[in-house]
């Protein structure tokens, strides 16, 4: 099967551009297990390799079996994906590195299921084998804590976290070492006159 999931997608409004931060689940034949593809896709970028922020990771559980909670923190200086509460993805602020950010903008959220054979699996060399329809996903306890546009937050709250606290950072080390199995920021053939500004964080 090869299918994805779109979890969470949020979309900061912003006039002539569309920049998304999303969460996938597609399910890759090459490899009996599932992948988590996160790509914030960020302004003046596109939900497609060719000018996305991709990384993917297999999970360390099966995300059939049961619900598991996958967050998305964004704030001014950070963006966070996290799956039951362990970091998978930072993407920082690097405005001074001249990599666009999107920081005052409202959003919407939303989530789909939808056919992603033409990129998500293996470049789209693999395709949705349709006997195995229907296709199902399930969503439960959606909970968002936000911060209005029109109001004073507090930096203090949980979600005005400037950076990851270290047992964070070692949890989301140890994703990247045992889960990841693609990063962008190491793909020198979709970057070959050099990575983008923000790899070097």
């Amino acid at each position: 099967m090869a299918n994805a999931c779109s979890l969470l997608s949020i979309s900061p409004q912003v006039q002539g551009s569309n920049p998304r931060m999303n969460i996938y689940l597609a399910r890759l034949i090459c490899k009996s297990s599932w992948c988590l593809v996160t790509p914030p896709v960020l302004l003046l970028h596109t939900i497609s390799r060719k000018g996305g922020r991709e990384q993917q990771f297999y999970l360390w559980f099966d995300p059939t079996a049961d619900f598991h909670t996958y967050s998305l923190l964004w704030n001014p200086q950070q963006i966070m994906f996290s799956v039951d509460g362990t970091p998978v993805r930072v993407f920082k602020n690097s405005e001074d590195l001249g990599v666009a950010y999107p920081k005052n903008q409202a959003m919407r959220i939303y989530s789909s299921l939808w056919n992603a054979d033409n990129w998500a699996t293996r470049g789209g060399a693999v395709k949705i084998d349709w006997s195995k329809s229907p296709f199902v996903a399930s969503y439960g306890n959606f909970k968002a804590e936000t911060c209005s546009a029109s109001s004073d937050c507090s930096v203090n709250s949980w979600y005005g976290a400037e950076a990851l606290e270290s047992s964070e950072q070692q949890k989301l080390e140890w994703v990247r070492e045992n889960y990841m199995i693609y990063n962008y920021c190491s793909d020198s053939k979709r970057f070959p006159q050099g990575f983008p500004a923000e790899c070097t964080r």
